[in-house]
């Protein structure tokens, strides 16, 4: 059986096929000559599958879609505070090619403009790197967020580099104020060197899926970067990636994304997708007409807005019920689905307003498929107090659900499989568990 999910890429792109408005980028003459008429539009879930139409596997430069990823590296090789020192996160209102620079300090305001972009590419690798080390490392992180070897277009390259006065004229405006010390020049070349890697919309894809999946290539199973790295990539991507459109974009498809002057757009929705559309013909703004449709169309057809509120989610307690009786009984709290903050608050409420007056409380987090770490020191902290109000607390957790489950000073948990094991421990019979006793 075939999914529906080609189907309607097929559907969105006929439909926005017969767009011929725009232009392929002027001003570089391997970007001008660009098949006009490509398209395509590729899904990548964060556990591997790719879903495309189109021209999905023709290649094209990654242009400015680098700037995120090359972001990123600086931000694992560096460190954050000396990457802020030289590159603000505040968005520009301006083209991506304007200087834009703090006044006083002449720190780029974000990463996504040319001059940040280019203070990044001078961040990447270890500090002391020479140009060719750098530019090394950018190809080598990039083709790790696509999960395959990427190569650089020479032509491209020479192309950009004969054109690249004005990003000559910002890189010397940098170095005038001490930005990066070294010869603008090279940094320029290598800059341009990221810039004309070349990517498919299968690549792209992939490469905003592995954002989508907290740094974790979704095919190779490889950490790229670490999730404080893509935390802050993505909140540059979604009040920068477009430029001078990034308020129109954030309001009408909510999905942090950037773009390429080679027609290429990629957007990431933390743990759901990795979205890449390709087109060159450019609007006012440098972004690709019908991508820009696209994305329009996928965020509302799909819902796909991070600000879209969904229904209030049930209760994480899917059940809550006593077992035994007396001095044998058992207090039993079936969890459910995935818990944040708010449901891990319901829980602890419930528990409160209703305390467990039995010797035994059994904690089943065995129908729960994730729970973030707020929600989880919450559950210890329960454990330990409901432990300091004289109950024997058990937590089943077969898939270890909650990891280093230490409840704390004057806590105690014994972990296990089943509510089944904590009968048998009642009866004095002694199953060994799958996860031993945590006491503190």
């Amino acid at each position: 059986m075939r999914s529906m999910i080609p189907d309607y890429l097929d559907g969105a792109l006929s439909d926005v096929g017969a767009d011929d408005s725009g232009a392929t980028a002027a001003y570089i003459p391997e970007l001008a000559a660009a098949d006009p008429d490509r398209l395509g539009a590729v899904f990548a879930t964060i556990d591997g599958r790719v879903y495309g139409a189109g021209d999905i596997d023709v290649e094209f430069t990654i242009q400015s879609i680098s700037k995120p990823f090359a972001y990123a590296l600086a931000l694992s090789d560096r460190g954050f505070e000396p990457v802020l020192a030289k590159v603000g996160v505040e968005p520009s209102g301006e083209a991506f090619n304007e200087i834009s620079l703090e006044d006083g300090t002449g720190r780029p305001l974000n990463p996504m403009i040319n001059a940040g972009a280019m203070t990044t590419h001078a961040l990447t690798g270890p500090e002391g790197a020479d140009p060719a080390r750098r530019v090394e490392r950018v190809i080598d992180g990039l083709s790790a967020f696509a999960g395959r070897r990427l190569r650089v277009d020479e032509a491209t390259c020479t192309s950009e580099m004969q054109h690249a006065h004005r990003n000559l004229a910002i890189a010397h405006m940098l170095r005038s104020h001490e930005i990066f010390t070294e010869d603008p020049r090279g940094v320029v070349e290598g800059y341009l060197r990221q810039c004309s890697v070349l990517v498919t919309a299968r690549d792209l894809a992939m490469m905003a899926a592995t954002l989508a999946n907290r740094g974790v290539n979704p095919l190779s199973g490889r950490r790229v970067v670490g999730e404080r790295v893509v935390r802050q990539v993505l909140s540059v991507m979604a009040t920068c990636g477009m430029y001078d459109a990034a308020g129109d974009w954030a309001t009408q498809v909510g999905i942090p994304a950037k773009s390429g002057v080679a027609g290429g757009i990629i957007g990431a929705l933390p743990g759901q997708i990795g979205i890449a559309t390709f087109s060159p013909r450019l609007d006012m703004h440098g972004n690709s007409v019908r991508g820009v449709s696209l994305f329009e169309r996928f965020s509302s057809d799909m819902g796909l807005h991070v600000m879209e509120v969904p229904p209030a989610a049930r209760t994480v307690v899917r059940s809550h019920s006593v077992r035994g009786s007396a001095q044998d009984a058992v207090r039993v709290l079936r969890l459910q689905g995935g818990i944040r903050f708010a449901g891990a608050e319901r829980f602890v409420r419930e528990v409160m307003d209703s305390p467990p007056t039995e010797p035994r409380v059994v904690v089943d987090v065995s129908a729960v498929y994730s729970i973030d770490d707020v929600s989880r020191r919450m559950l210890l902290e329960l454990v330990r107090r409901l432990t300091l109000d004289g109950r024997d607390v058990y937590l089943v957790d077969p898939e270890v659900i909650v990891p280093d489950p230490d409840p704390g000073e004057g806590g105690r948990l014994t972990v296990v499989g089943t509510v089944e094991e904590v009968a048998v421990r009642v009866d004095g019979r002694g199953v060994p568990s799958a996860r031993p006793e945590v006491d503190a």
